[in-house]
C-alpha cells in the first residue's frame, strides 16, 4: 500500500507550526489530489507505487505539504464539501456565491504553490521535451 508522500514532521517543517491532531489523514488526503494531478507523470516507482527517486521524493512531499497548507488557510479540510458555496440555507433555498476556483483538467483543485512545484520538477502533464 503506498504511503503519503510527506510525514506530519515534514509537515510542521513546512509550515513552521505544529502539525494538526489530523495531519495524517490530511496528508494522505493530499497525496491523493498530487496522484490526481500527475496522472500522466512519468518517474520511477517502487512494487508500491512511491517514488525510488529521492529528488522526485522530496519534491512530491513538499507539494503534499503545500496542499495540506493551502486547505488551512482556506479553512478546509480537503474534502471539497466547504469549497463550493461561501453561504447556504435551508428553507426558503438560497444557495451564494462560489469560493473556490474551478478545478483543473485533472478534476482536483490544487494549491497554486503545489502547482508551481510539480511544474519546476517537470512533473505535471504539458511538459515539452527536446529531441
Amino acid at each position: 500500500m503506498r504511503r503519503p508522500y510527506a510525514t506530519p514532521e515534514q509537515l510542521a517543517a513546512w509550515t513552521g507550526t505544529a502539525a494538526p491532531d489530523d495531519a495524517e489523514r490530511l496528508l494522505a488526503r493530499a497525496s491523493e489530489d498530487i496522484d490526481s494531478a500527475l496522472l500522466t507523470a512519468v518517474y520511477p516507482v517502487d512494487a508500491d507505487g512511491d517514488p525510488t527517486d529521492p529528488t522526485t521524493a522530496e519534491v512530491l512531499a513538499r507539494a503534499t505539504c503545500a496542499q495540506v497548507e493551502y486547505w488551512a488557510s482556506a479553512g478546509t479540510d480537503g474534502t471539497g464539501a466547504g469549497d463550493h458555496w461561501d453561504s447556504v440555507s435551508i428553507g426558503p433555498v438560497s444557495l451564494s456565491g462560489r469560493t473556490a476556483r474551478p478545478p483543473a483538467a485533472t478534476g482536483v483543485e490544487l494549491a497554486p504553490r503545489a502547482d508551481r512545484i510539480l511544474r519546476r520538477a517537470g512533473l505535471t502533464p504539458g511538459r515539452v521535451i527536446a529531441w
